[in-house]
């Protein structure tokens, strides 16, 4: 029989008097995407958290008497707080405290399915929690010494710092190797010149939705929060231009701690290797132009701001009459519209997508004299060859579509020289 879920008190703090119902519903979406149960909700206002309590010591009694009278079982705070902070507020309300960090830290944990992805939450997991390795020990703080009892809290604290630290070392090699090998497949498509198409986005934006509606996969889609944790990708063939890899990635969130983007390197490079960033944004949320800059913001953290993307407005079908969802002018003339749940669109899109990455594309004519196989064989495998024609001399002619990454691999090679193109 499962364990019955988490009874749950959310606290918000803001530098604001009005908080609105707006600002619990994120908090709220990723306790309960990690099974918790919501039994209460708590507001502060502050203009800098407590040093000691983070809320300071009028709140922390509030919420300790809501955690009394809920019968909770654990306090979230929805911004990130130090281990005093957490360790004082624990002993006012009698339970256990975490922040908005820990509890993405925990999602992750529970959706990742791969082994790779495994590994990357723990490296996350344990470099968060070494910098809290003093709240496990607070029970040595009420020994003062005497006899059998001097010096074991810091000897078991040192340990297990020692012992974290090592398993941290061997994931990294662990998660290096993963790197190692997704460069290989990258640089193997790069070969084969197929283009890496990446849909990116705010979590439950409608990514995989999208996913799965242009490649005809059956990835899970639920309404929650980081739904889809693992990378996916599928090849997708375009009208007009040909096959293309999509590839679906972790949604981002606001406040995603620095320690899951520090993990997830390997995968956020195939963000960073892409042609081109689907952007997806729901178009039915209030705070539209807030996650576009956020996620604007996490591409610029991972080095991916460069790489040309396409804003991709989902669930229009569920935009309300007012405009309440719509984002600004300025984000919108730059998008596509769409709506994955009806396929409204969906078309527009694929439309889009070969023009941009045909619009650097040409037709050209290549000669390869006879003795040159390797090289007609390499034009076979890095380029897209429309027509052969064999002439007198025993002259392979080849019509190719390149682009200058392409003219440039097939320049590089050793049979090659200027004088082959016509």
């Amino acid at each position: 029989m499962p364990a019955p879920p988490e009874r749950v008190v959310l606290v918000h703090q803001s530098k604001r008097r009005s908080i609105t119902s707006l600002e619990f519903a994120e908090l709220e979406g990723l306790a309960l995407a990690a099974g918790a149960d919501v039994v209460a909700r708590v507001t502060a206002v502050r203009r800098v958290p407590h040093p000691a309590t983070f809320v300071g010591s009028g709140k922390a009694t509030e919420i300790a008497r809501s955690v009394q009278s809920n019968n909770a079982d654990l306090v979230i705070l929805d911004q990130a707080a130090t281990p005093v902070q957490e360790r004082n507020l624990e002993s006012v309300v009698e339970c256990r405290v975490i922040d908005r960090a820990r509890l993405i830290l925990d999602i992750f944990a529970l959706r990742a399915r791969t082994s790779e992805g495994k590994l990357q939450v723990e490296l996350a997991q344990l470099t968060h929690l070494a910098t809290r390795l003093v709240r496990g020990w607070t029970h040595l703080e009420r020994q003062r010494g005497g006899i059998g009892l001097r010096g074991p809290g810091e000897t078991q604290l040192e340990t297990d710092r020692r012992l974290i630290g090592k398993r941290i070392r061997s994931l990294r090699s662990r998660i290096s190797k993963v790197r190692s090998q997704r460069q290989l497949r990258r640089t193997r498509r790069e070969k084969q010149s197929v283009p890496t198409v990446t849909l990116v986005g705010y979590t439950n934006s409608g990514k995989t939705s999208i996913f799965n509606k242009l490649t005809g996969s059956g990835a899970l889609v639920a309404d929650q929060l980081f739904a889809t944790l693992d990378p996916m990708m599928r090849k997708l063939e375009l009208d007009d231009f040909g096959w293309v890899i999509l590839s679906d990635t972790v949604g981002f969130v606001s406040g995603l701690p620095h320690a899951l983007v520090d993990a997830f390197h390997s995968t956020l490079e195939e963000v960073t290797s892409s042609r081109l960033l689907l952007h997806v944004i729901d178009s039915s949320q209030a705070d539209v132009d807030g996650r576009i800059r956020h996620v604007e913001g996490v591409l610029s953290e991972i080095g991916a701001d460069q790489v040309p993307r396409l804003n991709v407005y989902n669930k229009t079908d569920l935009e309300s009459e007012d405009g309440f969802g719509i984002p600004s002018r300025a984000h919108f003339e730059r998008g596509v519209r769409v709506s994955a749940r009806t396929g409204e669109g969906i078309d527009q899109l694929c439309l889009i997508i070969s023009q941009f990455l045909g619009q650097e594309r040409v037709q050209r004519t290549l000669r390869i004299p006879p003795g040159c196989g390797r090289l007609r064989a390499r034009t076979y495998q890095i380029a897209q060859v429309t027509r052969e024609d064999i002439d007198e001399e025993g002259n392979w002619w080849l019509q190719v579509v390149v682009d200058d990454t392409t003219v440039g691999k097939l320049e590089a090679q050793d049979q090659f020289h200027s004088g082959l193109w016509s």
